[in-house]
């Protein structure tokens, strides 16, 4: 736009104006790629103390079905000790049939934990696995109050050693990991572009076509939500769509959104 101009046209700051205008366009910013490193650093959660005290939760789903019609595998997994159990159920089971698997697999065996990592999926997010925790006297059991203090003094080496190969292994995916990113944090107030989905097959929320536009918005932040997540203040028409996204999701708006229809 400069060289298109600077044949015709001349003013004093000319190129600044120039490109303080194009970086405030609305349809370059829905539009146009970004090229920079991903924002947001690697945030890790904080290292377990004990084992079977932090958990993280999964499912593999789409398997071939098994004679009892099985065709889905929970995977269980302790984040000090890496080991896991492996349950086999249906896709269909409700939460319900979760959670009593749940005591006879985790808590009949390690006690209750203090925190569980997962998904959004529908199953934990639900109202009766939320009141199932909350009417298991959460951290108050634990498998340090279950077990006796022998055991505990003799794997208390064990879980030194395991925490301190933990750390560096953590440190060093870090390190890593922050090389191809870069900082950027955002405050309640600003007003801020939503990245649509690129996956082939999935709604781009409510763009769809090869055509359609990388960004959408712009929405604005209601609140941080951890280190590098944000909620947004998001439509009618998106009231189907989880309000919480990582930084790495969002671009920061430069437009004047007061004059702008949102």
């Amino acid at each position: 736009m400069y060289f298109d101009l600077r044949d015709f046209y001349w003013w004093p700051g000319m190129k600044r104006d120039v490109a303080r205008y194009v970086s405030e366009c609305l349809t370059c910013l829905q539009v146009k790629a970004d090229h920079k490193k991903p924002p947001g650093l690697l945030v890790q959660p904080e290292a377990p103390e004990w084992k079977w005290e932090h958990i993280a939760m999964d499912f593999i789903t789409k398997l071939p079905k098994t004679r009892s019609g099985r065709d889905t595998i929970w995977v269980i997994v302790d984040r000090l000790t890496k080991s896991a159990h492996f349950v086999a159920i249906r896709e269909t089971d409700g939460v319900d049939t979760l959670a009593r698997l749940y005591i006879k697999e985790v808590v009949s065996k390690h006690g209750v934990p203090v925190s569980i990592i997962s998904d959004r999926d529908s199953r934990y997010n639900s109202n009766l696995w939320r009141a199932f925790h909350r009417a298991m006297a959460w951290a108050e059991i634990g498998e340090s109050q279950l077990i006796g203090p022998e055991i505990v003094v003799e794997t208390t080496k064990v879980i030194y050693q395991i925490k301190e190969r933990l750390q560096l292994a953590r440190e060093r995916q870090k390190k890593y990991a922050d090389v191809r990113r870069r900082p950027l944090e955002f405050e309640a107030g600003d007003y801020v572009l939503l990245k649509v989905s690129p996956w082939k097959g999935v709604i781009r929320f409510v763009k769809r076509g090869k055509l359609g536009p990388r960004y959408i918005g712009p929405f604005k932040i209601i609140e941080r939500v951890g280190k590098v997540a944000y909620r947004l203040e998001l439509p009618q028409e998106l009231g189907g769509v989880h309000d919480v996204f990582h930084i790495c999701n969002l671009r920061k708006c430069l437009a004047d959104p007061t004059n702008m229809c949102l």
